[in-house]
């Protein structure tokens, strides 16, 4: 009933598009009174599971003399992520997400941000149909109620590991508790593997309480190494993390003739040019990702090659859950004479070949791994909800925002027609463009987690897909998991639509400097 009443007020408050500042605060109070509606009636009904979450939680405080075995994985925007390397069986196998804080005086003061609001008003309204992520009253467990319940059934249940398990029926996270000493000592012992610019732009956050503890999956389950009964051991395990980025050129009528060149070059290597320009790579990548989107083996095994050469963000291989190739939280280095050498030496127990060989059977075996697991075609499918680009959602946003058109506004009158179909679309029309271009661009920026091991025949009660290495006459258990599915924020729209075109810019800027100099 609420959701229907808001959406009746969107259609009200879209006819007035250019409408004057009262009326948008009628739509933000009604918005407000709805939040607090939704809210109330979500704490009624997961109340009692988090209280026992917390209950359970309590054996799983981690506290100062914890931090020596939690080590840096790597970092993202808003969470920092740490591995387990110490002996507990309730945290092998696992990484905990830890919240950050900006250093620029934006922080909890003290209080704890768990009851931190989750979703915007409008949020709310574009992810109503997903009832358990508009009942979140946090921004970390409305990220994992994303990938749950709205990422999950896009990509496929067995691509996805949202870390969720079920208590009384509604879903709940393995929240572990943390002390502030536990954090500040993270703090402390992670600094120095940190990129500087991360460590000048955020800290961890000592006011946070919890972390959200997930499974490693740049390991194979720890039940499930240990059950195997070799005389030779556990298998040894090797995981490729892979960034794919968009895998398609997009073809929508939205985009204006002055970027039409998007049609014909894609968004990664553009980006490429703008990255170098700003100092933040030192050199251009020669992957493409419509390499690895194609289905040919050639091509996808090009374009591992590629990543393998300038890893950069882009690229990272753990052996044992320890990182061998890539950086951690920041740029790695080309992959040069000295690196690629000493990676070919970590290969050797787990790949069988001659010397000079173990990394091109490394890609054959990413290669083989990719097309027979169907992944990359699933998450194609995905990102390909947005089919109008950032130049058509960006007149939906604002209509679903009810803010006057600022795109439009600075056209002239014949050129804005160009758009004019999507202001007279219908309010639930612009809640799906825009609803489909967010969840596509979680697609467009997540990873992928490949992890290998040999085959191992003592033990057949373990099943998983494998895949076949015809050159080395070797077997090896994989699996392959969607990692980084976060929720892409409403706010964040405007950035996007100015971030392409400084990335349009800066690559049209490049290709005039190099014909005048073959001038």
């Amino acid at each position: 009933m609420m959701v229907r009443e808001i959406e009746s007020e969107g259609r009200t408050t879209k006819q007035h598009n250019h409408s004057s500042g009262d009326d948008n605060a009628v739509v933000v109070t009604i918005m407000e009174k709805f939040h607090a509606l939704l809210f109330k009636w979500a704490s009624g009904r997961v109340e009692g599971g988090w209280m026992k979450m917390r209950v359970m939680g309590m054996a799983l405080t981690l506290k100062e003399e914890d931090a020596a075995h939690w080590v840096y994985r790597g970092e993202g925007a808003v969470n920092l992520v740490l591995a387990y390397t110490g002996s507990s069986p309730s945290f092998i196998g696992k990484v905990i997400r830890i919240r950050k804080a900006p250093k620029n005086g934006l922080q909890s003061n003290g209080v704890s941000v768990r009851n931190s609001i989750a979703l915007t008003p409008h949020e709310l309204v574009i992810w109503k149909d997903a009832h358990q992520l508009i009942s979140s009253s946090d921004k970390d467990i409305a990220d994992q109620l994303y990938v749950e319940h709205v990422m999950k059934p896009l990509l496929g249940s067995n691509f996805v590991d949202a870390g969720v398990f079920m208590l009384n029926a509604f879903d709940a996270f393995m929240l572990v508790l943390v002390t502030r000493h536990f954090l500040e000592l993270v703090e402390k012992n992670v600094t120095c593997y940190r990129p500087v610019w991360r460590v000048d732009a955020a800290r961890v956050d000592t006011h946070c309480d919890f972390g959200l503890l997930m499974s490693d999956h740049s390991l194979f389950a720890h039940a499930e190494i240990s059950s195997i009964s070799s005389s030779q051991g556990p298998s040894p395990c090797l995981s490729i993390e892979i960034k794919p980025k968009c895998g398609f050129l997009p073809m929508s009528r939205f985009i204006s003739k002055g970027n039409a060149i998007k049609r014909r070059i894609t968004r990664f290597e553009m980006h490429q040019t703008l990255k170098l320009l700003q100092g933040e790579i030192s050199q251009l990548s020669d992957y493409n990702p419509l390499d690895l989107f194609s289905g040919s083996k050639e091509r996808i095994q090009k374009a591992v090659k590629s990543l393998f050469s300038t890893p950069q963000n882009n690229f990272r291989v753990f052996f044992n859950g320890s990182l061998i190739l890539g950086g951690l939280g920041g740029v790695a280095k080309n992959t040069d004479v000295c690196i690629a050498k000493k990676f070919e030496d970590e290969l050797k127990s787990v790949i069988q070949a001659d010397d000079g060989l173990y990394t091109e059977y490394l890609f054959t075996l990413v290669t083989e791994a990719l097309q027979n697991s169907g992944v990359l075609d699933k998450l194609l499918e995905v990102q390909k909800l947005d089919n109008i680009d950032i130049e058509g959602v960006i007149h939906a946003y604002y209509d679903i925002t009810s803010q006057q058109c600022m795109v439009c506004k600075a056209l002239s009158e014949e050129q804005a027609k160009t758009y004019a179909s999507l202001h007279s679309a219908s309010f639930d029309e612009s809640l799906r463009i825009v609803k489909d271009y967010l969840i596509a661009a979680t697609a467009k920026d997540c990873s992928l987690m490949l992890c290998f091991r040999p085959k191992n025949e003592e033990d057949s009660r373990l099943v998983y897909n494998n895949v076949y290495l015809e050159s080395t006459n070797q077997a090896f258990d994989f699996k392959v998991y969607f990692i980084d599915l976060d929720l892409k924020r409403l706010s964040k729209v405007e950035d996007y639509y100015e971030l392409d075109k400084k990335i349009v810019s800066s690559y049209k800027q490049m290709i005039k400097m190099d014909q005048g100099r073959n001038m």
